[in-house]
């Protein structure tokens, strides 16, 4: 279950939110009487056009103010039973329901603009997530980041709360808060569960192969890639970035296959490895290939050399500058220099794509 579900499950559509009461028997005409039971009836059986028939009929006979009530009432609980939450809210409105009915309905009938309305008006936790939760619903990520404060600021600082919290931020293109969110996690609970929610919701989104590559590596020291495709995506990069043996690593754990991708990849982690070593000392000893160099040694388990081999590229100031600072800080946390690798994590530059991995790589070092 993602954080959203989770979240609006655990806390939002609980109890008397949505649960519309069946109204008790009261003293109205046989014609609308009638009509309530076969509404009631329906709703049972989860026929929602015979709800849709049955309300209509008693609307139709409802003509005191107690039948128009009662009518609402069973409107309300009917079409919540057969999921048709915008006709139970429009019913339930009528009548003066209170906020914390209404606002959920809406949201679950995908009207998201009368949701937050009627949620804004109406105090308590539930109705600050409701806000939270449309406004992320609508692309409203900046509208869903302050939302999201507000909440924290109300009820505290919950685990759940700050994961979401984090998402609208990324999606709003908030990168310090995002961080300094995600900082705020990590250093309360640096556990694999809670670095796999955190770099799962990073993984949806597009990023050069670069970055990928290196979130991957993340995913592998957290101890939280597990699924066999997303092995095979790593060993993917990894052959792409001149890493054969961590692209062979990662073909062991995806389980192989007898397809002729899975071979193809296996032949391919395979010859490279053969080679790698050799590669490693070649590419190495010049400036402009010296970043390939460096991923040689990397995918060799060759801490040390890896970072004496990106320090070239990055002398050199080329291309592969930032890419060099970002696996050089991988290479140092792999080897256990930790300082080494938050310096070069904070010297990674926003322009090259990889400063919000870099970040991510330097908060799991630090909590090392």
């Amino acid at each position: 279950m993602s954080i959203n579900a989770r979240l609006l499950t655990g806390l939002l559509f609980t109890g008397s939110l949505i649960a519309t009461a069946a109204p008790a028997a009261a003293a109205v005409s046989p014609a609308v009487g009638k009509a309530l039971n076969a509404a009631a009836a329906a709703a049972k059986s989860r026929n929602a056009s015979g709800v849709a028939a049955a309300i209509a009929q008693a609307q139709a006979a409802a003509s005191t103010a107690e039948e128009k009530q009662k009518t609402a009432e069973m409107a309300g609980f009917a079409f919540t039973a057969v999921g048709q939450y915008g006709q139970a809210a429009a019913a339930l409105e009528q009548i003066g329901a209170p906020c914390g009915q209404l606002g959920p309905l809406y949201y679950r009938a995908g009207q998201l603009d009368k949701a937050v309305a009627i949620a804004k008006g109406c105090a308590g936790e539930s109705s600050q997530i409701l806000v939270a939760q449309a406004m992320s619903r609508q692309g409203n990520h900046k509208g869903a980041v302050a939302a999201y404060n507000k909440l924290i600021a109300s009820n505290g600082a919950k685990p759940v709360y700050l994961e979401n919290l984090a998402g609208a931020q990324f999606k709003a293109g908030d990168k310090a808060g995002y961080l300094a969110t995600t900082t705020r996690l990590i250093k309360a609970d640096p556990s694999p569960n809670r670095w796999k929610v955190l770099l799962t919701e990073l993984q949806g989104h597009n990023m050069r192969s670069e970055a990928k590559l290196a979130l991957y590596h993340l995913m592998q020291t957290t101890g939280t890639i597990s699924r066999p495709q997303d092995y095979t995506e790593f060993a993917k990069l990894a052959l792409i970035n001149g890493q054969a043996a961590v692209a062979q690593a990662a073909l062991a754990k995806a389980g192989g296959g007898g397809d002729t991708m899975s071979q193809k990849l296996a032949a391919a982690a395979s010859a490279g490895v053969a080679k790698e070593a050799a590669e490693a000392v070649k590419l190495s000893a010049a400036p402009t290939t010296a970043f390939k160099g460096g991923n040689a040694y990397l995918g060799l388990n060759e801490y040390a050399k890896a970072v004496a081999a990106y320090d070239k590229a990055i002398a050199a100031n080329g291309a592969d500058a930032d890419f060099a600072r970002t696996f050089k800080g991988i290479a140092a946390t792999k080897g256990g220099q930790r300082a080494v690798a938050v310096a070069a994590f904070a010297q990674v530059s926003e322009k090259s794509g990889m400063k919000d991995i870099a970040s991510l790589w330097s908060l799991y070092a630090s909590t090392r």
